[in-house]
């Protein structure tokens, strides 16, 4: 599957992205263990979330979808049941990881996988401090890649320091500390992402949080909640660079998470010169707010700060693509983590823009881009992964010429809906390329 991009003119309007896919996972996994039912709104529905929600129905847990609402019947820390087959979790980095947490406490057997790529991405970060907390883990590379083969229980705390800082990683340590006798400690070099503490507080939980050190009582209970699930702010970053790039853009975004640990996309866009203007709204566990973006034409490169980078780890492609935008000199270091994300992203990154014609300099931990030339429409390819497939269609409205990215299946683990908000802000610009595929494709429609 391939899709046409055109050259864009200014962006206009106003949009919603789909839920957040880090907060929808965590839901999903948390709710499985509460205690009463948990009421999840507006969670993305999408194959990575999608598969963690059949990962937790063949755990023994009772779900419901009710149209934008999914419940889930929790059935405490002792309540999962050994499933009948292998738990299959697609190309989610998140489900596996952070359910091999919650597995490492079940003293029942369960294995975990994932497709090719999944397969191939490293796991060990996670492994280890299990195995250091007695759980019994086995798969390839001895255990340091899927499929990986849990036989949990009889869990003790354990003090962790991570050489990276990763949600992730966190999120499973702290699930597995749950379960485990005595106080847990993860310590990370900057606080990553913290979704998992936040929704552990809003279901009962006591926990501490100290610089880079999550601190927590294993033995606690989970009372279910409601959550209303954001925006993706992943999702909205596509639009706010599209929007910060394109001079004469207006583009607003409804309802997006503005969870500090996550927004490292607008303090650089910001740092960049773009005209970004945040609208609180009412929240409760997460902070959420309108933004609205308005593309000046002036934008600047500027070296990004190493403690930036882990709250902006995700959208590292589409910093790219404002730099190629901007006049002068980006550089980006310290996000080796890309190397091991669906694709080597770094990698990926750069060879996207060089098609381009950007100048670029790949680095084994980032790269530096002079940006302010032209850019020329290219034959994209995504590599699988889905944030280069979207981060190559927001570069391409920049070109001079159409361009084709192709290998866009990928787009549907995060992120289905793409091609019909880019096509509300800018009508036209997307269109799938006419081919026998093409009579299966779903009719793209406007976003209200």
């Amino acid at each position: 599957m391939t899709w046409i991009i055109s050259p864009s003119g200014p962006l206009s309007g106003e949009v919603q992205v789909p839920g957040d896919k880090s907060i929808t996972h965590r839901a999903y996994i948390l709710g499985a263990v509460s205690v009463g039912e948990t009421v999840v709104s507006r969670p993305l529905r999408a194959e990575d979330t999608d598969n963690t929600l059949e990962a937790i129905r063949s755990l023994g847990v009772d779900v419901e979808s009710k149209g934008d609402v999914v419940l889930i019947r929790g059935r405490g820390p002792d309540g999962l049941s050994e499933p009948g087959d292998v738990l299959d979790l697609g190309n989610s980095g998140t489900g596996v990881r952070l359910l091999a947490g919650l597995l490492a406490g079940c003293s029942f057997l369960s294995i975990l996988t994932g497709d090719s790529s999944l397969r191939g991405r490293p796991m060990g970060r996670v492994t280890d401090p299990l195995k250091r907390m007695g759980a019994a883990i086995d798969g390839r590379d001895g255990g340091r890649l899927l499929p990986l083969v849990i036989r949990g229980g009889g869990l003790k705390a354990v003090d962790f320091v991570s050489p990276v800082s990763s949600a992730q990683v966190k999120s499973c340590v702290l699930l597995a500390g749950l379960q485990a006798r005595g106080t847990t400690t993860f310590r990370e070099p900057v606080l990553s992402r913290d979704h998992t503490g936040r929704m552990l507080k809003s279901m009962g939980v006591h926990l501490a949080t100290r610089g880079g050190s999550t601190i927590m009582m294993g033995g606690q209970s989970l009372s279910a909640c409601e959550i209303a699930v954001p925006g993706d702010i992943s999702s909205a970053a596509f639009f706010l660079v599209a929007g910060a790039v394109l001079n004469g853009s207006d583009v607003v975004i409804r309802n997006v998470g503005v969870n500090p640990t996550r927004t490292g996309i607008i303090r650089l866009l910001s740092a960049m010169g773009a005209d970004i203007e945040i609208d609180d709204r009412p929240w409760d566990v997460e902070p959420v707010a309108d933004i609205r973006v308005r593309g000046t034409g002036r934008l600047r490169g500027f070296k990004v700060p190493l403690e930036w980078v882990p709250s902006i780890i995700d959208e590292l492609p589409l910093a790219a693509v404002a730099a190629a935008a901007a006049d002068g000199i980006t550089e980006i270091r310290g996000a080796g983590e890309l190397r091991v994300k669906e694709s080597d992203r770094i990698t990926g990154t750069v060879r996207m823009l060089q098609r381009a014609g950007v100048l670029v300099r790949e680095l084994d931990d980032g790269f530096i881009v002079e940006g302010g030339g032209s850019i020329k429409g290219a034959d994209f390819k995504s590599g699988g992964d889905h944030r280069i497939a979207m981060a190559s269609a927001i570069l391409s409205l920049l070109a001079g010429s159409t361009s084709r990215v192709s290998d866009i299946k990928c787009v549907a683990t995060s992120f289905g809906t793409f091609p019909d908000v880019l096509n509300t802000l800018s009508p036209g610009a997307l269109a799938p390329e006419p081919s026998a595929e093409s009579d299966s494709l779903p009719a793209l429609s406007r976003v209200d």
